[in-house]
Parts: structure tokens; C-alpha cells; sequence
């Protein structure tokens, strides 16, 4: 499985900005998709994941309200909104997927996104 994340940029303190996520390779309608990010000198960690493919979602608390996970019309084609964006959600932006209950097996690279007050 290949994932690709786009449409990472450069942002004013309460802009927008949309990035996608397109999985390819051997994939399947039970793949599962997450968002993650890793700002400067911090662990990586999740910003939304599905708990199961095309379901419920979970969201740190953070960006609860803010950022919104989609699926798009392609099957293996994901979203991540966010809406009031805050210096503090500065990061690489990395999607991932996994077939199962454990953790996310594939990785794709990430985008950067920063956010200027």
C-alpha cells in the first residue's frame, strides 16, 4: 500500500486548509485511514483515525471541532479539513492505514503544514 499526502502549506493563524491523502497499491474497501503529525523536536502523534473503515472517528482532543476526517468519492481517497488553524498544529502531516485492530502498518510521506500567528 502506497499513501501520498498533499496540500500541506503555509498559513495565517485562523486560515483553512484541506489535505488528501490517496492510498494505492494492493488495497482493499477494509482499509482503515488515519491522519498524524510530528512538529520539530516532538513524537509523532495522531491527530484523527477511523476505528473502522468508513466509520466512526476518533479526534485528539486538540482539534476536536476544528479538523473534520472524510472519505472522498474514490474509495481510497481521504480528507482532513481544518478550520482554525492555530501555530500549535504546525507539523508534518502524514496519512496511514492499517487492516486491523492494531497499529497503522503503512506510511505514507507527510506534508508540512505551518501555521504563522
Amino acid at each position: 500500500v502506497q499513501l501520498q499526502a498533499s496540500g500541506g502549506g503555509t498559513v495565517q493563524a485562523g486560515d483553512s486548509l484541506r489535505l488528501s491523502c490517496a492510498a494505492s497499491g494492493p488495497t482493499s474497501s477494509r482499509i482503515i485511514m488515519g491522519w498524524f503529525r510530528q512538529a520539530p523536536g516532538k513524537e509523532r502523534e495522531f491527530v484523527s483515525r477511523e476505528i473502522w473503515s468508513g466509520g466512526r472517528i476518533d479526534y485528539r482532543d486538540s482539534v476536536k471541532g476544528r479538523f473534520t476526517m472524510s472519505r472522498g468519492n474514490a474509495k481510497n481517497l481521504v480528507y482532513l479539513q481544518m478550520n482554525s488553524l492555530k501555530p500549535e498544529d504546525t507539523a508534518v502531516y502524514s496519512c496511514a492505514a492499517k487492516y486491523g485492530p492494531g497499529g497503522f502498518e503503512y506510511w505514507g510521506q507527510g506534508t508540512q503544514v505551518t501555521v504563522s500567528s
